[in-house]
């Protein structure tokens, strides 16, 4: 459960700093329906940019964000349709897109999901805390994003070999920025670098995005319910909703899938990593080059009793794939091969961790052997606004990229996509994934073997008590927001 106990003077303190800052925090409900924002607050933004460090950006935590960099309002949930053409398989393969969410990823969801409820408590005073995000890219922007709209210090704590952009732009948003040794898989010096800070300064709180139940909580409670929507504008008659398909990472977007099995109990979810770490399928460890997913441990908030299936993907077909979907040759093949030219003109809103989802459900769909009657559903947690640096490193370090070279990767990695390194989950394997949160957390971190058990034998009343805290929540900020209002 998230700690919902108030502190009275910590929240006064909160809302005082908020009522002189300006700061109304938006309610998860508006979050999932921006129609029920304010029509004041809606005009607001019509003067400020997606990105722009202002409070009202908060209310722009949303997948309806019309797509546009200044002054947009509010539509539809943002997404976009991968054809056979492009994938290779029947099956149709829609993506959630996380571009249009301030910083350019919905990561700044997840972390409105941690801070906000221990903010409108007062368990996180903003005129003593500093909000600690470690985390391997997004979600430490989120969070240092966040805070500043929130009137809070931030800390951002991520690996040294993360991509330029992610540390350029940290630098100018966070208060502090340490960067721990190592790259994407390099989760544990995070978490050591936490507890350092933990022992050694009273005023950090750190936020971990693997075991802050608010990363599963705001995912369950808003992309679950916008995957609904797109499912309800684009399911036709006779087709059928075969699954979701996302990275590990924090575990925290696997959330969306445990909604919507709970109205397509048929459906499965799938969840992926990197063939070079492969912590689920083989209880594996090493590096690997696909910015945006953690591994090495089971995330404490991954619901891995109601996972399905694991599928490990080589980490050279995401690199390989943004090479194909940005360089002028990759798209122009992708032209001669029938793939529409209003999609060839949005395929940078597929980052690494987007590509590797891409990738992950077309394996799901082949595995399955799906047809034209079914749609998978995936999520593009960045663009390559983010990335700009990776495809001049390759370029240099390979090459130009020539028809040739395109010709190559579309044809291995999507049109020729296979089914190994997959693992369809028994109650036994799902059991032994679940086993081993316990040396990460329970050995290391501090967690109990009761909790441990519970999130297991306690299934699924576990997770259906933490679902239905949105509401409490929810209730939380209406109260705060009065209190700023009141003064």
């Amino acid at each position: 459960m998230i700690d919902l106990s108030k502190r009275e003077k910590g929240r006064m303190r909160a809302a005082k700093r908020a009522r002189e800052r300006g700061i109304v925090v938006p309610t998860f409900a508006e979050m999932r329906d921006p129609e029920k924002i304010r029509p004041e607050i809606r005009a607001e933004l019509k003067e400020i940019g997606l990105w722009d460090v202002h409070p009202r950006n908060l209310f722009r935590i949303t997948w309806k964000n019309e797509p546009v960099k200044q002054g947009g309002g509010f539509g539809g949930v943002n997404h976009i349709e991968f054809p056979p053409a492009l994938t290779g398989v029947r099956a149709r393969v829609i993506a959630l897109v996380g571009k249009w969410f301030p910083t350019g990823s919905h990561k700044v969801g997840a972390t409105f999901g941690c801070l906000v409820p221990r903010l409108v408590t007062g368990q996180f005073d903003p005129t003593v805390h500093k909000a600690a995000w470690p985390s391997t890219g997004n979600y430490c922007r989120g969070g240092a994003y966040n805070s500043a709209l929130l009137g809070c210090e931030s800390i951002a704590i991520l690996p040294e070999g993360m991509s330029r952009e992610r540390f350029e732009w940290l630098r100018q948003i966070a208060g502090e920025v340490i960067a721990t040794p190592g790259s994407e898989s390099n989760v544990w010096e995070i978490f050591q670098k936490c507890k350092e800070l933990q022992a050694t300064r009273d005023d950090v709180m750190i936020f971990n995005q693997f075991d802050e139940f608010g990363n599963h909580l705001w995912h369950y409670t808003v992309t679950g319910p916008a995957m609904e929507e797109v499912l309800a504008a684009e399911l036709r008659a006779g087709e059928r909703y075969a699954g979701v398909v996302l990275t590990s990472g924090s575990a925290g977007t696997l959330a969306s899938g445990d909604y919507l099995k709970e109205a397509h109990p048929q459906s499965r979810i799938a969840v992926g990593e990197s063939l070079q770490c492969p912590t689920l399928l083989q209880a594996g460890f090493g590096s690997h080059r696909i910015e945006g997913i953690g591994d090495k441990h089971v995330p404490w908030i991954h619901n891995v009793r109601n996972t399905d299936l694991v599928i490990a993907l080589d980490d050279e077909g995401p690199l390989s794939l943004i090479r194909l979907f940005n360089e002028p040759e990759g798209r122009n093949h992708l032209l001669r091969q029938g793939v529409p030219a209003s999609l060839v003109d949005q395929l940078d809103l597929v980052g690494i961790s987007g590509a590797a989802n891409l990738l992950l459900a077309v394996k799901f769909a082949r595995y399955y052997e799906l047809t034209e009657r079914d749609v998978v559903l995936t999520v593009l947690t960045d663009s390559m606004e983010l990335y700009r640096s990776r495809i001049a490193e390759l370029r240099e370090e390979r090459g130009p990229y020539t028809a040739l070279h395109a010709a190559a990767d579309h044809g291995r990695w999507l049109l020729g996509a296979t089914t190994d390194h997959l693992l369809e989950l028994t109650y036994t394997e799902r059991k032994r994934i679940h086993n081993q949160k316990y040396f990460t957390w329970v050995e290391q971190m501090g967690k109990s073997v009761k909790e441990l058990n519970a999130q297991w034998y306690d299934w699924p009343e576990y997770w259906d008590r933490i679902h239905r805290q949105a509401d409490a929540i929810d209730e939380l900020i209406v109260e705060f927001n009065r209190a700023v209002a009141q003064g």
